[in-house]
């Protein structure tokens, strides 16, 4: 779920911070400019582990503050394919199951992925595994807050660097503002025994 990831950048130090430690006004600097961001391709940024090598620093005309280049790991959050988590239910949509990590949001389960059959009530907004027995039926609803075991089966990265406005742009009206994507999202499956609400396999 989290990996190590070496990183390499150049971190500019302020000179009302030249009287500390170098490494502590780097680690703070890049926690800053790094910690909770997604990187494109990498993850989510969750904290420095460690500096592995300083370079030269350098003072630009102009400017008082020291440029230094920085060889370091940071911990990322990029679970790998097939990995099994745990996450807590955040609601549902027609589009699937919506899962919450605590520290990450963008997960869902879509309805070709859950446990089959499965319907969506209208009504209660959630999901329903209609779970087939030999005295017939059993709804077993998929509510907000339950944990729930998941698969990763896919995740998608997108590019949310800011960009000038496009001919295409200028001619939309401005009621009709972009719908923000996520710059990392997870695709998850219980549509395999065991997998699902951890309730659904916890025996009374």
């Amino acid at each position: 779920m989290f990996v190590l990831v070496e990183m390499v950048d150049t971190v500019r130090i302020p000179p009302w911070q030249f009287e500390r430690k170098l490494n502590d006004s780097i680690a703070e600097e890049l926690n800053k400019k790094l910690a909770n961001k997604v990187v494109y391709n990498v993850g989510l940024c969750i904290c420095l582990f460690d500096i592995t090598k300083l370079e030269d620093a350098y003072v630009f005309p102009g400017d008082g503050a020291s440029h230094t280049k920085v060889h370091f790991r940071y911990v990322v959050f990029h679970p790998f394919l097939d990995e099994i988590l745990i996450g807590k239910i955040k609601g549902c949509s027609p589009e699937g199951v919506h899962v919450s990590l605590g520290f990450f949001d963008d997960i869902l389960i879509p309805p070709e992925s859950l446990q089959q059959p499965a319907k969506f009530d209208e009504v209660e907004q959630v999901w329903v595994w209609e779970y087939e027995t030999e005295e017939g039926a059993h709804d077993l609803y998929m509510d907000t807050g339950e944990e729930i075991r998941f698969r990763v089966v896919d995740e998608s990265f997108v590019d949310t660097s800011p960009t000038g406005p496009s001919s295409a742009d200028a001619t939309t009206s401005s009621e009709e503002l972009p719908k923000k994507e996520a710059p990392y999202t997870l695709v998850g499956s219980i549509s395999e025994p065991g997998l699902g609400l951890l309730s659904w396999w916890t025996s009374n």
